[in-house]
């Protein structure tokens, strides 16, 4: 059984027996794995901090056939996040972001572009930015790279270009023009589809200028998190401590 290895970020831990831990996290060549790492909640065992939520790791494991489960060997601490968490705000965030990675994305699929997002979300919140809007963004790409998130830009009825008014359907599946809405329950901002213009041709911004007002990019949000909850058919939980 040979030792494999990947560049990966440690989603989230659990507890389970006496002295070991489950660590769910995203490897860059292998997408979301689960692994156990045996004698983890030992003092002076030989993770160290790197299982801590986000740290940016290289993880050595033995994978055996028809397992789930890999068996952690090691890992060498390449970016700690922790600081990260000191702050209550980003650490629910944060939360946040790793519970909508491990629901939308299916175990063992290799994925460059959700990795290549988590690494440049931590990098500008790192830095100082937004998180409001890094919220949003983060959770445009989430419905994006998934075929979530709909085109704001015509009815779903008629096909006319919306020019002012929309409303987003029941399934949240389109938008509707003022003349086709039968249910006019969720109004959707005029320019949300700069918005996400903006989104596919920017980096995550690592400062606290927004793109849009305040009030306009809450109400974005609304929006996107009431598609996430659709098709997750719950809300996140870790969603409503940052509500």
């Amino acid at each position: 059984m040979p030792l494999e290895q990947s560049e990966a970020f440690v989603l989230r831990t659990f507890n389970v027996g006496e002295q070991d831990k489950i660590v769910v996290f995203l490897a860059k060549n292998k997408g979301i794995v689960k692994g156990i790492a045996k004698g983890a909640r030992k003092f002076g065992n030989r993770f160290g901090s790197g299982l801590e939520p986000l740290s940016h790791v290289k993880l050595h494991y033995y994978e055996k056939e028809h397992r789930d489960l890999v068996v952690l060997n090691s890992c060498d601490l390449i970016e700690s996040n922790f600081d990260l968490q000191r702050d209550v705000d980003r650490a629910f965030i944060l939360s946040y972001f790793s519970e909508l990675i491990e629901e939308f994305f299916p175990s063992r699929e290799k994925d460059d572009i959700l990795f290549r997002l988590l690494q440049s979300a931590l990098n500008a919140m790192k830095a100082g930015g937004d998180l409001d809007l890094l919220g949003a963004y983060f959770e445009t790409w989430i419905l994006k790279i998934n075929g979530f998130l709909p085109s704001f830009k015509k009815c779903r009825r008629c096909r006319k270009e919306i020019m002012d008014s929309a409303w987003l359907s029941l399934n949240k599946e389109g938008v509707f023009c003022t003349s086709c809405a039968s249910h006019k329950k969720e109004k959707i901002q005029q320019d949300i589809n700069d918005f996400f213009q903006w989104v596919k041709k920017n980096p995550p911004p690592k400062h606290k200028e927004l793109p849009v007002e305040r009030e306009k990019l809450r109400a974005i949000r609304k929006t996107l998190q009431g598609i996430i909850v659709y098709h997750m058919e719950r809300e996140p939980k870790s969603l409503r401590f940052l509500k």
